[in-house]
């Protein structure tokens, strides 16, 4: 099935919207459990849906006509960011009307380096990610990779080119990093 993918990918870049349509329709399950982990981790009573979430995400990547698909990873890792990007921007819009500093997600399922669990503004968070990314943009990718892509150690090795000792230990770094960089918001 990852030629399958692969081949929609490339007939999508060729314009073939029917094949993005069989991408994404191939792919809803996956997005859709995406969209829970990062909906999952959000304060209760959060506005924004799961099946909103992967709306909102095909929407943003339907638009990107220049971006070269490589395979299903690339495709997952791209809606991954965009998912984050889309509850950011909802944060964002959400603070502007809150005096309380907005939306704050649980970072449990990064398991930072102390353990924690305690939330986190969203908006802290991504800045922490654009910092990660500027500082070590590989590191920064596995943290997208696994945390919001919901990929496994040996696929985010595989995405990446890496081995699996190398992306375990760049995750344990990542982590630490965030923890640090988040620090002054718990």
């Amino acid at each position: 099935m990852s030629g399958e993918f692969t081949q929609w990918l490339a007939d999508w870049r060729q314009g073939d919207l029917s094949a993005r349509d069989r991408l994404v329709d191939a792919l809803y399950p996956e997005l859709r459990a995406i969209a829970q982990r990062q909906i999952g981790g959000e304060r209760a009573g959060h506005t924004l849906q799961a099946t909103a979430l992967v709306n909102e995400a095909y929407l943003r990547l339907s638009g990107l006509d220049r971006i070269e698909w490589r395979d299903r990873v690339h495709f997952v890792h791209m809606a991954a960011r965009v998912m984050r990007e889309v509850l950011v921007d909802h944060a964002r819009r959400r603070s502007a009307h809150k005096r309380d500093g907005g939306e704050r997600v649980s970072i449990t399922s990064i398991d930072l380096a102390d353990g924690s669990g305690d939330d986190i503004d969203v908006a802290a968070l991504d800045g922490a990610l654009v910092a990660l990314e500027r500082f070590d943009a590989e590191k920064a990718k596995i943290v997208e990779l696994r945390y919001f892509g919901g990929l496994t150690i040996e696929e985010t090795a595989a995405a990446l080119d890496s081995s699996p000792a190398t992306v375990k230990r760049h995750w344990q770094v990542a982590r630490s990093w965030l923890f640090e960089a988040l620090a002054d918001q718990r």
